[in-house]
């Protein structure tokens, strides 16, 4: 039986495609590191045996990417951009999200991660605690307590809550890995709040919650999010039989 596959012809990399394919190899194995200056284009350019222009190509690739920058002046050039985690996270979140709507992780795994992290940010929270910190916590606790709030509101302060939980461990690769988790799980998260949660019942656990932080409890506050986590999976579950 003949494949009714089609395959499309095969195309050479050009040069400045591989040449910013090497740079980059540089840089994500090190070699390169933040904030070195690469060689000047003519230099490149008798590196790589190649044109002006196409190293120019080249590095226009890389900028896109946002992997190199360049500054002018005396000392100026051409440099290994420093990695913004915000750009980091933008990236993965939207990844992770798609990746939650495909169903490649079931809402089991979503949850199980959410409640082993949370309580983490809660023992490092508790210990770790600023004033910048917990500013934030009370400031999106006091926009869900405000009785004329949307849903959508609520829901925002809801994110923003948990988002400041995270950021006040102190430590940047947890508060990323945890807001994947948060962003992933936020649009079933907010239709199971709008539906399924009670607005004071939420208001008294996060009230609840700083006041575990900030006496350095963090036993009873890594107790009350995972119990938060485990009703949240019980809710998706039911929203799930409710859709049949």
């Amino acid at each position: 039986m003949k494949s009714s596959v089609e395959f499309a012809p095969l195309r050479k990399k050009s040069l400045s495609q591989q040449i910013a394919e090497r740079i980059h190899e540089s840089i994500r194995t090190g070699e390169l590191q933040a904030d070195d200056r690469l060689p000047t284009e003519g230099e490149l350019a008798e590196r790589f045996q190649v044109s002006r222009p196409t190293v120019r190509e080249a590095l226009k690739r890389l900028a896109a990417q946002n992997l190199i920058h360049s500054r002018r002046g005396p000392t100026g050039g051409t440099f290994v951009a420093r990695p913004q985690l915000s750009d980091v996270s933008e990236q993965l979140t939207s990844l992770s999200t798609l990746l939650v709507g495909m169903g490649t992780f079931s809402s089991a795994d979503i949850i199980e991660a959410r409640s082993a992290l949370e309580q983490l940010c809660c023992r490092l929270a508790a210990a770790k605690m600023t004033t910048d910190g917990h500013q934030a916590m009370v400031a999106a606790l006091e926009r869900q307590e405000d009785d004329t709030s949307s849903a959508e509101a609520f829901c925002a302060a809801d994110v923003d809550f948990h988002r400041a939980l995270a950021d006040a461990t102190g430590n940047p690769l947890i508060q990323l890995i945890m807001h994947l988790v948060i962003e992933a799980l936020q649009p079933v998260s907010n239709m199971v709040t709008v539906r399924y949660r009670d607005r004071t019942t939420v208001i008294a656990e996060h009230r609840q919650l700083l006041a575990y932080l900030s006496s350095g409890h963090s036993t009873e506050a890594c107790a009350l999010v995972h119990q938060q986590a485990l009703r949240l999976g019980q809710q998706m579950e039911q929203a799930r039989q409710d859709r049949r």
